[in-house]
């Protein structure tokens, strides 16, 4: 291991995939299961701003918020042991997906098309991006930023699989990645 280099056991877990796919519901859970403290990188804005997501791009708009996104998750980053959700289109800026990618593990939560548009009414009112967009619109907003996921260092197929059933496989996932690459705790 280099000298400054985190163990993996200590990397924050980030949580990427498209609006609605249950990042936040999923991040509490794994925090839970391990112990680790969850940070909602939109709930962290929200909170600054003191006002919704949907508010602040109507007030201070959609570049203000990418920028004040890009600060927060590197910040983020930089600490051990979160678990961290990052907005679904936080994954778009380079520098965002480059220091996700370096300090942390980025695990993709993958939702099929199919699957997803079942959670559309629930979504609608509250994510700007959706605003003002038809059915074949918002379809083809997430086909377009499949691809932006495919960089990640664990996927997980989460079709007809519950928040519990998700986080366990990431858990597993994590403790046999450790076992193997510092066995005995590092």
């Amino acid at each position: 291991m280099r000298i400054n280099e985190v163990p993996l056991r200590e990397k924050s877990i980030v949580l990427i995939g498209f609006m609605g796919v249950g990042k936040t519901s999923i991040g509490k859970s794994v925090a839970k299961k391990l112990y680790r403290d969850f940070i909602d990188i939109d709930e962290e804005i929200e909170s600054k701003y003191g006002m919704p997501t949907s508010e602040i791009f109507q007030t201070i708009g959609e570049q203000a918020f990418r920028e004040k996104e890009k600060t927060t998750i590197i910040k983020a980053c930089k600490q051990k042991l979160k678990i961290i959700s990052v907005g679904g289109g936080a994954f778009l800026q380079e520098e965002i997906r480059n220091t996700c990618l370096a300090e942390c593990i980025v695990f993709f939560l993958d939702l099929s098309w199919e699957h997803w548009q079942e959670r559309i009414s629930l979504l609608i009112d509250s994510r700007p991006v959706l605003q003002g967009k038809n059915i074949d619109e918002i379809k083809e907003l997430f086909h377009k930023r499949q691809p932006i996921y495919e960089k990640h260092h664990s996927r997980v197929e989460t079709d007809n699989l519950i928040i519990e059933e998700v986080a366990d496989f990431i858990v597993d996932s994590l403790k046999t990645a450790w076992d193997i690459h510092e066995p005995n705790g590092g």
